[in-house]
């Protein structure tokens, strides 16, 4: 179902997503922010992403950083659903969002560089700026938002100026466009260490861009059923 169109949007018609969208439980947010697209202020610029791989995250298992415990980093965790919880991993960036209940979150895992009326060319090309390759060339289009530091370094956005922030209509939300993925990959998160809950699969990944996600969840040797499931949007609930 589609968000309401928020009459504040920056353009007509927009569909920034309503804080309430992400009061819901943090699988189902995860699930539900594939096709989203994430809009970034950048100048005159509006760069854009679609998301395309998410991962869940409770403060009830291990493999959280709220399970850590309550601190003045981790604060945006346990806000309500729509804030936003940014972190290093590996020396970059990497942009999450609060779901409900205290400590509960969505990371977002990889996106695809989106373009349209509202961010075109110009904005594709500040994205590859923004994110060169390790020799200062373009990287190529599948490329540029695959993986949590690479979309965040793509877009421009940084833990200083946008941890524990709300959403702003003016310079950061994200929008629905009525995509919806026809499969949905569920499976294992990535980088949990042995033994923090590392087999809860709540990973998520539209099946159309498997190939372009942090990691295939679909390669060679994957058993279905046992390593993946195949979701539809039969399967919401």
């Amino acid at each position: 179902m589609l968000a309401d169109p928020d009459l504040n949007s920056p353009w007509p018609k927009g569909r920034a997503l309503p804080a309430r969208f992400f009061d819901r439980d943090a699988q189902q947010l995860a699930r539900a922010l594939l096709g989203k697209v994430i809009r970034y202020k950048h100048g005159a610029l509006w760069l854009s992403a679609h998301i395309i791989e998410t991962e869940a995250y409770y403060l009830s298992e291990k493999g959280s950083h709220a399970s850590l415990g309550y601190t003045h980093k981790r604060r945006a965790l346990f806000m309500e659903g729509g804030h936003i919880y940014m972190y290093y991993a590996r020396g970059g960036d990497s942009l999450n969002f609060s779901a409900h209940g205290p400590g509960n979150a969505v990371l977002i895992k990889s996106a695809y560089a989106w373009q349209d009326a509202h961010s075109g060319a110009d904005a594709l090309a500040q994205m590859h700026r923004n994110n060169p390759d390790r020799q200062g060339q373009a990287r190529p289009l599948e490329k540029l938002c695959s993986g949590q530091t690479l979309l965040c370094k793509a877009l421009g956005l940084k833990v200083p100026d946008w941890d524990a922030q709300p959403f702003d209509e003016q310079r950061l939300f994200v929008e629905d466009l009525g995509q919806y993925p026809q499969q949905v990959v569920q499976c294992t998160r990535l980088g949990i260490p042995h033994g923090r809950d590392e087999q809860l699969l709540y990973r998520f990944v539209d099946a159309a861009f498997a190939r372009h996600c942090t990691r295939h969840p679909l390669r060679r040797g994957q058993i279905a059923g046992q390593d993946y499931h195949l979701l539809t949007r039969m399967d919401e609930h």
